[in-house]
């Protein structure tokens, strides 16, 4: 690969880990053609991209990239492919789901929203987590259950409230 092939692809690499702000890293070595083929597909499906590129163009992407990538640059060695995604969990799902049929891909490292998840083992707290939207909207729930509580007690003391003043009223 020519200097302007990878400087190129660094680039790319740099618009992109700034366009989706979440990734995984993960190993693929030795699966064939035709099994990367489908991943490929399967992540497509998912709205996931892929790429597979050197583990030091990946590196010099990180680091022009705006984000503390220090912790995950350990992890690149042998085979690397990146999934890209605007979903915290969505690549963690389909790694679980693709490791039903096979033991790849592995996962390296993942960076969420600034946080580092290195290993493997951590496949499963990805799955687990839930995107911003999902965050947002529990917090709103918690919120707006007191205030309908208030509301809901102040609506029906008005009414024993009304009640109280018209028998008053009448006796009056």
């Amino acid at each position: 690969m020519r200097k302007e092939e990878k400087h190129d692809v660094v680039l790319a690499l740099t618009e992109t880990i700034a366009e989706y702000g979440n990734f995984y890293i993960t190993d693929t070595a030795n699966l064939s053609v035709a099994k990367v083929n489908d991943i490929r597909r399967k992540c497509f499906d998912n709205g996931i991209k892929m790429q597979v590129a050197k583990n030091t163009l990946i590196r010099k992407a990180m680091e022009a990239s705006q984000g503390d990538y220090s912790e995950i640059f350990d992890v690149l060695k042998g085979s690397s492919s990146i999934l890209f995604s605007k979903s915290a969990n969505a690549p963690a799902k389909l790694i679980k789901q693709l490791r039903k049929t096979g033991d790849k891909p592995v996962l390296k490292a993942a960076y969420i929203d600034s946080a580092v998840f290195i290993g493997d083992n951590q496949l499963d707290a990805l799955v687990n987590l839930k995107s911003k939207e999902q965050l947002v909207a529990d917090i709103i729930a918690l919120l707006q259950s007191p205030a309908k509580n208030v509301i809901s007690g102040l609506q029906s003391g008005g009414n024993k409230l009304a009640g109280i003043v018209k028998t008053l009223q009448e006796r009056g």
